[in-house]
């Protein structure tokens, strides 16, 4: 007899793309800290607050202070956000663009106090949330590179600024007081808004990463099964062809009672169905590998997994329901989503058995459903905690009676490297009804 080679049977390894999204989710984390979005919001308040002063609070204060030094500068930083969102600096993408940036955004800062009073204008506080920021999104060297920028602006500008003379001398510590706390409360404003941003685009990055590396793991668990599987696929076929033999002597044998030579035959057949899928899994794996699988008549392909499932448990009550318009649709499948669907129908036998419904039918429905295969397996079973289908997903939630624990992991490992989607819902009058989606395409005949 022929034994299946000690491949992973029906299972692939976990591909370049699989392996590569954890590193994918890293590289995401890291460029949600740089998006340039946020630095170009940062520039924008910046020149909103400087156009304030320059066209609200100069004017009010200092009636006979120049604005237009204080404008030009705005406007050249307006500029410079322009031509960034134009993406005329691509250059500046990165951390050394963004250091780049907020080097420019001290620079324009310093430029604009420097006809505006220098250290003495309250506004010498807008330099700090541009620090924090750096702090938060940059390298530790180019972060102190930063604070030493911000600090040697304030520096010069303690020494060299235009004067600022406000038209009401006796008020002016006040209204220094009062721009002090509204600077103040400017710059608290934007650390925070920038920071929480920040913060909640990271967390959304790390649960991805958490995602992308969960379905790592389960890859690999996946692949162990395979190695185990085909080790144990191996080993089998030695007893299968002794069952055989020994099934033939029996069939030969004439004094056997009617009813005792039709359980012979019965398992004459399914020993033949578990050497067919033995001697397949091979020439199934080699399909997988090469091909990725190949397209199928929908319809034909459900009535295929529903017979093959029927021939191992030919007592069991199953009901199928296709819609005619599924003939004219394809999807590509290979042997292990055709082994996911047929580890649905079987759990779903085993449900109504635990129920004591052993004779109530197994129903599966195929349905078009917004351009996709929709196959519905429902039962009369006690149904499924939420929790437990949450943690079968990455891995076997252990032993039960029913099963060894890995076959909603298995199936749903199957369907998501197809495309599609797996889920369970209560079904109404009780039971559970799972819903396979995969995406489907014209089908070529």
């Amino acid at each position: 007899m022929t034994h299946p080679s000690a491949e992973p049977v029906g299972l692939d390894a976990p591909s370049a793309d699989a392996a590569g999204a954890p590193r994918a989710a890293s590289a995401a984390i890291a460029a949600v800290r740089l998006d340039r979005s946020r630095l170009l919001q940062l520039r924008w308040f910046s020149v909103g607050a400087m156009v304030a002063m320059a066209v609200i609070a100069f004017p009010l204060l200092a009636p006979g202070h120049p604005a237009q030094p204080l404008l030009g500068v705005a406007l050249v930083l307006a500029a410079v956000n322009l031509a960034l969102q134009a993406g005329l600096a691509r250059w500046l993408d990165g951390r050394g663009g963004a250091f780049v940036q907020l080097v420019l955004d001290l620079v324009a800062w310093g430029g604009f106090l420097y006809f505006g009073g220098g250290v003495t204008n309250p506004a010498i506080s807008l330099l700090l949330p541009v620090v924090a920021v750096g702090a938060s999104i940059l390298p530790s060297r180019q972060a102190w590179a930063l604070a030493v920028v911000a600090v040697g602006v304030y520096a010069v500008l303690w020494e060299f600024h235009h004067p600022v003379h406000l038209a009401d001398a006796a008020s002016a510590m006040f209204w220094h007081l009062a721009g002090m706390w509204v600077s103040f409360a400017l710059a608290a404003v934007t650390v925070v808004w920038f920071i929480v941003r920040l913060n909640a685009a990271i967390a959304r990055g790390e649960a991805a990463l958490a995602e992308a590396q969960a379905a790592r793991a389960r890859d690999a668990y996946v692949v162990g099964l395979g190695n185990l599987a085909a080790g144990a696929a191996h080993r089998l076929g030695t007893p299968l062809g002794t069952l055989r033999i020994l099934a033939d002597e029996m069939a030969r044998r004439r004094d056997l009672p009617a009813e005792v030579q039709e359980d012979v035959a019965l398992m004459r057949e399914q020993v033949d169905h578990c050497r067919d899928i033995l001697n397949s899994l091979t020439q199934e794996t080699g399909q997988q590998r090469a091909e990725g699988g190949g397209q199928a008549p929908a319809a034909a392909w459900v009535r295929e997994c529903v017979a093959r499932w029927q021939r191992l448990r030919p007592a069991a009550v199953l009901r199928l329901d296709l819609a005619p318009e599924l003939a004219l649709q394809g999807v590509v499948a290979d042997a292990s989503l055709g082994e996911a669907l047929q580890n649905l129908i079987d759990n779903a036998a085993n449900a109504n058995a635990a129920a004591g419904q052993a004779t109530e039918a197994v129903e599966v429905r195929g349905r078009l459903a917004e351009g996709a295969l929709r196959v519905e397996v429902a039962d009369r079973g006690p149904g499924l905690s939420p929790e437990r289908v949450v943690a079968a997903r990455h891995a076997p939630s252990g032993s039960h009676s029913s099963g060894m624990g890995v076959g909603l992991m298995l199936a749903n490992a199957a369907v998501e490297h197809h495309g599609g989607q797996l889920s369970f819902h209560s079904r109404p009058g009780g039971g559970t009804i799972a819903r396979l989606v995969l995406p489907l395409r014209m089908s070529d005949e």
